[in-house]
């Protein structure tokens, strides 16, 4: 896909992209757009037909055959393209980054309309109690957040789960003890405040401090601060490993002890027997009335900081601490031990773990490499190179790692309660057409590609289940029942793309690559890809879930 000029660099404008697609003249339009002889995948499921799809305004105005005497101000032909809901990212970090770059361009390409985000932080609570705010962040509520984003301008819609980790710092700070009473309190009317405000739920990342530190019992109370809103519990468990079991069953206590669904985050696993026996267990708890669901990303490695292969004890404190920590000889002898236990297991092994990106120039040459090629390289252990790295990079340093199997990955992509979430923020390059990071190629490809790999080449599962787990599952899940579907009155999110070419160009050693085959991208609808180029229109909007609603 190629991009021209955004703010001069980035897009088109939206006059010069109309001035290459047939109209009919304005007085004799009903319709603003009408996207017609296409293939519509309406969210639900059901086999694709052809037709016609039509807004006025912000909302879709039609849905269904291509008639006779159907005439707007703007005609696009999709002859043998398809035509969807706008995609539905479930897992996204863009709450800042879209304030950095707000036309969201890895995103939109891939024909995403819509982001959740609030992993394990969220965009509020942002500071402290009492603190005064940051001035590059002014806002003091959630409510606040929707509305500068708004104000701003971003070019797909967002929503957000007010996280954990955020909520534990604003009352608690950096301290690894359990909460009293008092604090659980204050972290609760925070997250009432949030929900309030549209938040979707409670989102915790379990392998990551300060959350990892939270007890099963003091997150089902948290929860509960959602439930009467209706919002939900979406984790990253804290195993993805040999307890992933146990950190599935942990999930659906959390559940059932608040008295609400619950959303697992990038569902993955080591084999494919293990990811039975996980389906297994979500299925029974499904069967007993617990809603679990989870979601996704198409590829066999993860991404996260190189000091995620390091146990919690050593990296109590901050990435300072981690530094300290890491200089002492006893510490290195220690961690290279459970390292070495893990790896005969299978587990953050070395010939496996890929640096990925550093912030210090000096460690530039050890990007895209293995930390077996690095030992190399240093004449060290692996695990040494590791270390070394952390300390010169001040703990920052990110990863990949190789650790999941592709069969696993498939059998739970056929489970009708597995939505997609990229796991990535939104990225746009700068004036110059740069992009500022490396980052997971999931952040450029994971829809194109489960589109273009796992439905056209290899019929994992069908089109229509697939565009269905893209959109209205999501939407159902985090209670958005007004996008998701092309219907008439749904707000006018809409992607249209060809399926003969969809597939992502992202890899790991060159992330950084826009996927192709996306030809129309409509949000709220207002084209922010038109013809295969970004524009530079930013119609996105907040996303507020059901406890907004029921009290406004």
């Amino acid at each position: 896909m190629r991009i021209t000029g955004v703010l001069s660099a980035l897009a088109i404008t939206l006059t010069a992209a109309c001035a290459s697609v047939p109209t009919q003249r304005p007085g004799s339009a009903r319709y603003d757009i009408l996207i017609t002889n296409a293939r519509i995948v309406d969210g639900t499921g059901n086999p694709w037909y052809r037709g016609s799809v039509a807004t006025i305004g912000d909302r879709i105005a039609y849905v269904g055959p291509s008639v006779m005497g159907l005439s707007a101000k703007r005609v696009i032909d999709a002859n043998g393209l398809v035509v969807a809901p706008g995609f539905i990212d479930m897992l996204g970090h863009s709450e800042f980054a879209i304030l950095r770059g707000p036309h969201a361009v890895s995103k939109i390409t891939q024909g995403i309309t819509s982001e959740v985000t609030g992993e394990v932080h969220s965009a509020w609570p942002n500071d402290a109690l009492g603190a005064q705010p940051d001035t590059l962040y002014p806002w003091r509520s959630l409510g606040e957040y929707f509305k500068y984003i708004e104000n701003r301008g971003i070019a797909i819609n967002l929503g957000t789960y007010v996280g954990t980790s955020s909520v534990r710092e604003a009352v608690m700070g950096e301290v690894t003890r359990h909460p009293t009473d008092a604090e659980m309190k204050q972290m609760g009317a925070l997250i009432d405040s949030a929900m309030r405000d549209g938040a979707f739920g409670v989102g915790t990342g379990l392998i990551y401090l300060p959350s990892t530190f939270f007890s099963t019992d003091e997150l089902i109370a948290l929860t509960r601060y959602a439930t009467p809103y209706r919002g939900g519990y979406a984790a990253h468990i804290r195993s993805e490993g040999t307890g992933l079991l146990d950190a599935i069953r942990e999930t659906i206590r959390i559940a059932a002890g608040a008295g609400t669904w619950a959303e697992i985050r990038h569902i993955k696993s080591r084999s494919l027997e293990q990811m039975q026996q996980a389906v297994a267990l979500i299925d029974s708890a499904r069967a007993a009335g617990i809603d679990i669901t989870a979601d996704q990303y198409p590829y066999i490695a993860s991404g996260t900081g190189l000091s995620a292969m390091l146990n919690t004890w050593v990296q109590e404190g901050g990435e300072d601490s981690l530094v300290i920590r890491l200089r002492d000889p006893a510490v290195r002898a220690r961690l290279k031990s459970e390292l070495g236990a893990d790896s005969a297991a299978g587990i953050r092994t070395a010939a496996r773990t890929m640096v990925n990106e550093v912030r210090a120039d000096s460690l530039k040459i050890y990007e895209g490499k293995l930390l077996t090629e690095i030992g190399k390289m240093r004449n060290e252990d692996p695990y040494d190179a590791a270390f070394d790295i952390l300390i010169g990079d001040q703990g920052r340093t990110s990863a990949i790692y190789f650790s999941f199997n592709e069969d696993a990955l498939r059998y739970v992509m056929r489970q009708p309660w597995v939505s997609v979430g990229q796991d990535a923020g939104a990225v746009s390059p700068d004036s110059t057409g740069k992009w500022r990071e490396r980052g997971h190629p999931r952040g450029f490809g994971t829809f194109p590609r489960i589109l273009g790999r796992y439905v056209r080449q290899d019929s994992v599962i069908s089109l229509e289940f697939a565009i269905r787990k893209m959109t209205s599952l999501a939407a159902q899940r985090v209670g958005i029942n007004d996008r998701g579907l092309l219907k008439p009155g749904m707000y006018a999110d809409i992607t249209v793309f060809d399926p003969a070419t969809i597939i992502d160009r992202s890899t790991f050693e060159n992330p950084s690559q826009l996927a192709t085959g996306v030809s129309y991208v409509l949000v709220n609808g207002t084209p922010v890809v038109d013809g295969g180029q970004v524009t530079p229109a930013l119609p996105g909007r907040a996303l507020r879930g059901p406890g907004y609603r029921s009290i406004h």
